[in-house]
């Protein structure tokens, strides 16, 4: 059953002119179809933030969703990569990224007459290893579907109730997730993983899906239920995977868990 949203319609109305920070995942993409519906594109623009840690997949769904459903729609870069505390990939790295992205976003809200800068933080986000979600604070973001108590099921059920067809996609963070913490971030590795998981895709694997760069290796991470038929590609995937870059691959035995990385955050194979 759809949660009732009713209460994000009024919360979103009461903010004024709008501006959301907006990656094409299924939470930012319920709030931007909401928000144009509610304020229309006089009071409402999404914003991407684009640089080579955001996947160009999803920078394509972002995109068509927007066209989809007649979002407000703007691009800017963001120069997260120039920092050389987030390329040095410590676990609070996406503190660093989106401090530099909300303070991208905010100039944008300041110089177009916005009131509020929003995200997609939903109420689940905040029980997890999030330190982007300081900087979201620091940079007074607000984060409606959190403030109401929508969880991602609650989410996923309003998008499906709006016809938004990323309802049920798996998770999909930026590229630097992917790399092993305390291993540096350059856009070659970003090329690498982002290559690596479209071409295990190409073997037809769907569902949730990393190609982790552990520097010396790639380990690739699929839900479980999908492990058995990696296995029976397995002797296809690794030359394709070392053809990209990887000198080794490995199949994590223990499938796909969120937040794996922080397991090996003290122990990086490389620099």
């Amino acid at each position: 059953m759809m949660h009732d949203i009713s209460p994000l319609e009024r919360r979103l109305d009461s903010l004024g002119r709008v501006l959301l920070g907006y990656s094409g995942g299924v939470d930012s993409a319920l709030l931007a179809v909401i928000a144009t519906e509610t304020l229309g594109a006089e009071r409402f623009l999404a914003v991407i933030g684009r640089s080579a840690s955001y996947p160009q997949v999803q920078w394509r769904t972002a995109r068509a969703i927007a066209d989809r459903f007649a979002v407000p729609l703007r691009e800017i870069d963001t120069a997260e990569l120039d920092d050389p505390s987030y390329r040095a990939n410590p676990t609070d790295r996406c503190y660093y990224c989106k401090a530099e992205l909300w303070q991208q976003v905010g100039r944008l809200a300041r110089d177009g007459g916005f009131d509020a800068v929003v995200d997609g933080t939903n109420a689940d986000d905040v029980t997890e290893h999030r330190p982007g979600m300081r900087a979201a604070r620091e940079f007074h973001v607000i984060s409606p579907l959190a403030e109401l108590g929508w969880t991602k099921d609650m989410v996923r059920a309003a998008a499906r109730a709006r016809d938004i067809p990323i309802w049920d996609a798996p998770a999909a963070p930026c590229l630097s997730s992917r790399v092993q913490y305390g291993l540096t971030i350059t856009p070659g590795r970003l090329m690498q993983v982002e290559q690596g998981e479209a071409l295990v895709r190409s073997f037809g694997i769907t569902g949730d899906l990393r190609v982790r760069h552990l520097g010396d290796r790639a380990r690739v991470e699929v839900s479980p239920e999908a492990i058995p038929r990696v296995r029976s590609l397995w002797a296809d995937i690794v030359p394709a995977l070392q053809a990209l870059g990887f000198p080794e691959a490995e199949l994590d035995p223990a499938g796909y868990r969120r937040g794996k990385m922080l397991d090996t955050a003290a122990a990086p194979s490389g620099t």
